[in-house]
């Protein structure tokens, strides 16, 4: 049975000589396994270059309800990335969101609004002229809602904001997993602003390190087996 869906690309692994393994966010399934022969070879139809991390793509797969690897007829790159794969800043936050989409949408089901959420965001990162040092950031507690744990952001902003519970709060928790001033400010900012003014929000370089790596402590609480991020380095070293 044949059937058409848009699909984010996420990993490539090398299964033989010629031959691939890409795993897809898909629209309408959900994280699939493809084999892909021959994606390796010059003349490829479906070649590797296509399957990048964050590339967008128009499939006619088939499928079967068994969990194992599906197959590809057909794939065409729709709509194709202009800058993310040319400009090594966006393709460093592209290395660096790709690797947490990896981590916390390997047993994803179906979700249209969550994938057209994630293609929007890569196409925003894709086309945009602004400056793109808080998108990350962004990206990220914007992700969270669909995933389930999106912090309650009030109006006041409290003195301290609880990692576990999601809470911004008047008293320190007894864990030290908690942001307090100045960094609630900005997380609070970071919470409520739109992608095309993110930039506006001001914050050092250090401080810009600090919130991601309280950001990743949040991820880290609420997803099973997160694991390290291995690309942290690249976007610290980028946005120095």
């Amino acid at each position: 049975m044949l059937h058409k869906t848009r699909a984010i690309a996420l990993k490539i692994t090398n299964y033989s000589e010629n031959s691939v393994v890409a795993q897809f966010f898909t629209e309408e399934f959900g994280i699939q396994s493809y084999l892909i022969n021959g994606a390796r070879k010059p003349k490829a139809k479906i070649h590797v270059n296509m399957l990048q991390p964050l590339h967008l793509l128009d499939l006619v797969v088939y499928y079967k309800d068994t969990g194992s690897l599906q197959r590809i007829k057909e794939a065409t790159s729709w709509p194709i990335l202009q800058q993310i794969p040319l400009e090594i800043t966006k393709s460093s936050v592209a290395i660096f969101l790709n690797e947490i989409l990896y981590k916390v949408l390997k047993q994803q089901q179906p979700d249209p609004h969550l994938f057209n959420f994630i293609q929007q965001s890569i196409l925003w990162l894709d086309q945009t002229d602004e400056p793109i040092q808080n998108f990350h950031l962004c990206f990220l507690m914007k992700l969270s809602r669909f995933l389930g744990y999106m912090p309650s952001s009030s109006d006041e902003i409290l003195p301290y904001f609880d990692l576990v519970d999601g809470v911004f709060t008047k008293y320190a928790p007894a864990h030290t997993y908690t942001l307090q001033a100045p960094h609630t400010h900005m997380f609070h900012a970071i919470l409520n602003v739109s992608y095309e003014e993110s930039h506006l929000i001001q914050m050092k370089h250090e401080d810009r390190i600090y919130l991601l790596s309280q950001i990743i402590n949040f991820y880290k609480v609420h997803t099973e087996n997160f694991g390290t991020v291995n690309s942290l380095q690249i976007l610290e070293e980028i946005f120095h």
